[in-house]
């Protein structure tokens, strides 16, 4: 099954729901990072959110960060996305473990802490990135971003964020966010808020295997919910490349350079996002500290 975004609209246009199926996407990213299952869950609902927020900006060109920095072991995490939306990140340690919380689930809340904050960048085009920052309140990551969503986006939004996790890795993952438009009644607000409650937790309904558009009807309780867009298939995806490490490279110190080339006379960088490793050989040095005293 291919990960895909749904928008949605409910109650005749007055609400409107985003729903995203990420299980492949966390699979990769488990692989990729060697994720704990711990780590795999924390880092998931990250990325989740991150390809819904990502895919929300108007323009390919825009870039969307988020930090995510608390006080628990698993220390800060980061996430970038396009609105395509392509996503990757790290995890400072991908192989945090505790044990299972008070009701016999992963410990995201626990690995993350409770101190800290969300940091969001939007690069969209203008004179400044728009940055909005806000404090953690649980470090489960669907609460944190309703909030965020509240204090910096003047938006009351419900969200929520599911990885669910075996032996073999990801069984499924995604999220989903429901704003409420301006004309939306009280009425409509209070069926939505009965409907998300009874509906339970978005990985086990991925698990059961409910489309998208069964799981939009399920949380908003309108059976004539309508697609407004489709299609959209989010990745976990790096655009690193030799040039750019080489770019990283001359950024450094000339006698830092000329160190490396001396002592070890070759260089291997690994990329945070991906774990691929490039390797420079002596004269690809030499070259690039050439450049930078030419320059």
């Amino acid at each position: 099954m291919q990960d895909k975004i749904i928008k949605f609209l409910a109650y005749d246009g007055k609400i409107s729901i985003i729903c995203s199926d990420t299980t492949e996407l966390v699979e990769n990213a488990r692989k990729i990072h060697d994720l704990s299952p711990l780590a795999t869950a924390a880092f998931g609902r990250l990325l989740t959110i991150a390809t819904i927020m990502g895919n929300e900006m108007k323009s390919e060109k825009n870039k969307l960060t988020i930090q995510m920095k608390g006080n628990g072991p698993i220390g800060p995490m980061l996430v970038t996305s396009d609105n395509f939306p392509r996503v990757k990140g790290y995890v400072s340690n991908p192989i945090v473990d505790l044990p299972l919380n008070d009701i016999g689930k992963l410990d995201v809340g626990g690995a993350i802490g409770n101190t800290g904050f969300i940091n969001v960048i939007k690069d969209i085009g203008l004179k400044e990135p728009y940055v909005g920052i806000c404090p953690l309140v649980s470090g489960e990551i669907a609460e944190d971003f309703a909030e965020y969503f509240s204090k910096s986006e003047q938006k009351n939004t419900a969200v929520a964020l599911g990885v669910l996790v075996d032996k073999d890795g990801v069984k499924s993952a995604g999220g989903y966010i429901v704003t409420p438009m301006p004309d939306a009644t009280n009425e409509e607000i209070s069926k939505v808020e009965q409907s998300i409650f009874k509906a339970g937790a978005i990985s086990k309904m991925l698990d059961q295997n409910l489309s998208l558009l069964d799981i939009a009807k399920k949380v908003t309780g309108d059976e004539n919910v309508k697609i407004i867009e489709e299609n959209i298939t989010p990745t976990y995806e790096c655009d690193c490349s030799k040039d750019y490490m080489a770019d990283g490279l001359a950024t450094l110190d000339k006698t830092v350079l000329k160190e490396i080339i001396e002592q070890d006379g070759k260089a291997e960088l690994t990329c945070h996002f991906c774990n691929k490793k490039y390797e420079f050989a002596k004269e690809e040095l030499e070259r690039i500290l050439n450049e930078k005293e030419e320059n």
